[in-house]
């Protein structure tokens, strides 16, 4: 079984998507799903991991990586037209969901309407609807109130018609300052590159500004909430397996919230990864990868009892 990782290309909807593969053809699907700014290049060194038991699958969301940029809004509903085409053009029809961030979004979207699709479910830094802006970057430790309160005033100004623009399209601040503020470890320049290279202009930035846009803070955007309301209503109930990561203090979801949510789903294992904020795929890639190996091939060595 191969753990060498290819970049290949797929038509979709008269664009195309790139997309990391790795592992057996004939091995369960893990479809990993990445947020913004990123690409499938923050999956690269948890592929390896998980390739001896999957048939691993990283896309490039529309607009970033290596995938296209049509003259679409970006908007997150675009996001899940195109995911859904690229499952679609790709013959995918059981999955395992690994995903992080944005990537959380389209995977809870994808199970509410698709559950037969999905095999299992391994999250982190997930999205959900914030009832007030309180609500994210939410800390119940007073070290780390002055922190959150900074990130909430500049996904304010991301938000702000003209601040947006200025702060994300003209200095690239979600690459140059978003990004490696969300990870512990400090990434070189080589490793820093790939996820430049999308965003050489600001025109090409758009889809990076859009999706602060899109969260779902205090109601607003009504449809996406809307969605994602129902999107977490559906994994309340849903019985396939769960397996949430969370860093500490983490950025969107910190340990003791990960611990209560965990615990509110059926079938959700808890992994503290240790020192991390948003990004932990840069952070604990090792621990990441292998866990959910191990998460995999534990359901996998049950499933067939499970389906007599």
């Amino acid at each position: 079984m191969s753990k060498q990782i290819e970049i290949r290309k797929a038509s979709v909807l008269g664009s195309s998507m790139a997309y990391r593969e790795a592992g057996a053809e004939g091995a369960p699907v893990a479809l990993f799903l990445h947020g913004n700014p990123t690409s499938s290049h923050i999956w690269r060194n948890i592929l390896p991991l998980v390739s001896p038991v999957a048939h691993c699958i990283a896309p490039d969301n529309i607009g970033f990586g290596q995938s296209g940029k049509p003259d679409i809004a970006y908007r997150f509903f675009d996001h899940v037209r195109y995911l859904d085409a690229f499952i679609e053009a790709r013959g995918i029809t059981s999955a395992y969901l690994v995903a992080q961030d944005w990537g959380t979004a389209l995977a809870f979207h994808l199970a509410a309407r698709r559950p037969d699709l999905v095999r299992g479910l391994a999250f982190m830094e997930f999205i959900r609807p914030m009832p007030t802006w309180q609500d994210f970057h939410h800390t119940d430790r007073p070290e780390k109130q002055d922190h959150a309160e900074a990130a909430r005033t500049v996904f304010r100004k991301f938000r702000t018609p003209g601040e947006g623009e200025a702060m994300i399209l003209e200095a690239n601040a979600f690459v140059e300052r978003v990004l490696p503020g969300g990870i512990v470890r400090k990434l070189s320049a080589e490793e820093m590159a790939p996820y430049r290279a999308p965003f050489p202009t600001p025109e090409s930035r758009r889809p990076v500004l859009a999706l602060p846009r899109e969260l779902p803070i205090a109601g607003e955007p009504a449809d996406v909430y809307a969605e994602l309301q129902s999107a977490h209503a559906a994994l309340a109930v849903s019985s396939y397996p769960k397996l949430l990561f969370s860093g500490e203090p983490g950025a969107l979801v910190a340990p003791e919230f990960a611990e209560t949510f965990a615990a509110s789903l059926k079938h959700c294992a808890h992994v503290r990864l240790g020192a991390g904020l948003h990004f932990l795929q840069e952070d604990h890639p090792e621990a990441i990868g292998r866990s959910v190996a191990g998460w995999i091939a534990g359901i996998e060595a049950v499933r067939p009892q499970l389906a007599a």
